[in-house]
């Protein structure tokens, strides 16, 4: 059950296929270079194997404790944390203005990858305060950012998100906790939230809350709503921890998965809580922590592939059973040497490679949509990032669950034993789709606001995207790229096809299709960054550059994705088209059990 961050395949991805280095072109990076990248992943590595991974398990088993509103984590948290702040690692990507490393964010996903690997309860907590960080920066006051900013990004202090109520889950326009001005600036917030991860703890001294809450006469419906920041403990004149206020933990959830992480129903019971940004435009708050949260949800699905997936292929090569064709030495052989449990390792690798290139195309593209020089360059950058974060979220974390069920299914019956952890995986991994708008909700956004933003210019700039790469790898020297092309161009008709369906089509049968069209958007988008990559194994190949077998390896890889996936991308064609009509028409008597 150990893991070892894949430092070479997240660097690969971020620099030959994500171009990392055009981050470093917009000039607001200074400090920022390709032996400051090996560093940090370096760095990240060992802290997330050596320190959180060991307790991954363990905390699985021992999970959280609720008693007197006090939470206490699993042995080993607080001490993990304590070393996660000594290393600054949670302002990784934040600016030195505020106390942060101010490197691209793109490195932040990348520790975060590791960070989900190593531990996904663990990393959870981080993942929280990186989208309240991120809210605050963007419409917090100055003065909210200076007192609350620096704590929260050297780690001192943790931040959540609460946003989900008992009657309130995705449709947070219904929610009903609320808020009234207390006279002097302050607020009076009264509610319960469901569902808030990392809500108490005990790894920090205090934690700040963000709160969405309606204020009095405010309009129905998601226009009404405000955010709240509402501390466990009032800060003083120095800003420490002062007087407990009026918010404490009333239950913990008890979950399929994620044991290790404290996942709290929040009673507001007349907290004191300021106001971020203007009143009743909380939802602009909120989606600034959502894209966040979104973003590096599908970088836990990537995190929790790679773990189950390398516990796979350890267990693959040491467990013996049968005989299997071309298999070394005397019967029964490695389990790694039977064709079917190579393709499923095959596949794992090639899917975990092509969410991670999704993931972190997303983040490089939101570095420069924020730091271009050049306008155009920058609009191009922001519409990229909008239209690959519903992807990156719901395409990666359906890959983290199919990848920790394929682990579980090479484990055999021991998979299903939970002594061996293969089953851990796949419990923790199945929360991913769930989390941050379900996947469904990703799907509804892809095939709506992105698709029909600036008249479909989004996606056009994709294909066309990927039509040059068929070109570059039609015209490779190397015999296994036309290959690649000619499955990439499969891919890029089918995607090309659905767009025009979806976009001419009735609001019912694009609903109805959107969840396939998703999964296709992913396929295709997944298959062309591998061959992106392979482009790059080819050229490192060609001019004699670093690992051979390495470069030839991400070439397999995609071929191996080619051959499986991208083939078979226009058999979705028949479920996007198929129309809201044949799930309608026959009735709920369908659905019925006869």
């Amino acid at each position: 059950m150990s893991y070892r961050a894949p430092v070479r395949d997240i660097r690969f991805s971020l620099e030959e296929i994500a171009a990392l280095d055009s981050v470093r072109a917009t000039g607001a990076f200074p400090d920022f270079s390709g032996d400051l990248t090996g560093a940090i992943l370096d760095e990240a590595a060992k802290l997330c194997n050596d320190v959180i991974a060991p307790l991954n398990w363990p905390s699985d088993q021992q999970g959280c404790t609720l008693k007197d509103g006090v939470v206490k984590t699993p042995d080993g948290f607080p001490e993990a944390y304590a070393k996660f702040v000594e290393g600054g690692w949670q302002g990784l990507q934040f600016g030195t203005e505020h106390g942060g490393m101010g490197l691209p964010r793109a490195l932040g996903c990348a520790l975060m990858e590791m960070l989900q690997s190593a531990s996904m309860s663990f990393g959870l907590g981080p993942m929280l305060s990186f989208g309240a960080i991120e809210a605050l920066i963007a419409h917090g006051s100055d003065e909210q950012r200076a007192l609350y900013l620096p704590k929260i990004i050297s780690g001192e202090w943790t931040a959540t998100m609460n946003l989900t109520e008992p009657q309130a889950g995705s449709d947070v326009g219904a929610l009903r906790t609320k808020a009234e001005p207390n006279g002097d600036g302050s607020w009076s917030v009264t509610g319960q939230k469901i569902y808030i991860t990392w809500g108490e703890h005990d790894c920090t001294d205090n934690i700040v809350h963000l709160v969405l809450a309606r204020t009095p006469d405010s309009p129905e419906g998601t226009k009404g709503i405000s955010l709240f920041l509402v501390p466990k403990f009032l800060p003083d004149a120095d800003g420490n921890p002062g007087t407990r206020n009026a918010v404490k933990a009333i239950g913990l959830e008890h979950k399929m998965g994620i044991h290790g992480s404290p996942t709290c129903t929040m009673e507001y019971a007349g907290a004191t809580g300021w106001l971020i940004g203007p009143e009743h435009k909380g939802m602009a708050a909120m989606f600034t922590m959502m894209n966040s949260a979104r973003l590096n949800v599908g970088v836990q699905g990537v995190g929790i592939a790679e773990r189950a997936y390398q516990q796979a292929l350890a267990f693959a090569q040491e467990r013996r059973q049968g005989r299997a064709p071309g298999g070394e030495g005397p019967a029964p052989h490695a389990i790694i040497d039977h064709p079917d449990v190579r393709r499923m390792l095959s596949l794992m690798k090639a899917k975990i490679e092509a969410a991670r290139a999704i993931c972190f195309h997303a983040a490089v593209e939101g570095d420069l949509g924020e730091h271009h020089t050049d306008e155009d360059e920058a609009a191009w950058s922001r519409r990229r990032e909008e239209l690959l974060i519903p992807i990156a979220k719901a395409w990666s974390t359906d890959i983290g669950v199919e990848i920790a069920s394929l682990g579980v299914q090479i484990h055999g019956g021991m998979g299903f034993i939970e002594e061996t952890g293969a089953a851990q995986h796949y419990r923790d991994a199945r929360i991913a789709p769930i989390y941050e708008g379900t996947n469904g909700i990703q799907a509804i956004d892809l095939s709506g606001r992105k698709l029909s933003m600036e008249g479909g210019r989004a996606f056009a700039e994709l294909i066309e995207d990927i039509r040059q790469t068929v070109e570059d790898c039609e015209t490779s020297s190397n015999p296994a790229l036309p290959d690649l092309a000619a499955r990439l161009r499969v891919g890029a008709d089918a995607l090309e096809e659905a767009v025009q369906f979806m976009s001419a089509t009735s609001l019912e049968d694009r609903l109805a299709g959107s969840t396939a069209f998703l999964k296709l958007a992913g396929d295709v988008t997944g298959g062309w960054l591998l061959c992106v990559g392979a482009v790059a194994a080819q050229r490192r190949l060609k001019d004699g550059e670093g690992d051979a077998r390495f470069a030839e390896n991400r070439i397999a890889l995609a071929g191996i994705y080619a051959e499986t996936v991208l083939a078979a991308t226009p058999g979705l064609l028949g479920e996007i088209c198929l129309g809201s009509a044949p799930l309608f028409e026959p009735g709920l008597a369908m659905l019925e059990s006869a």
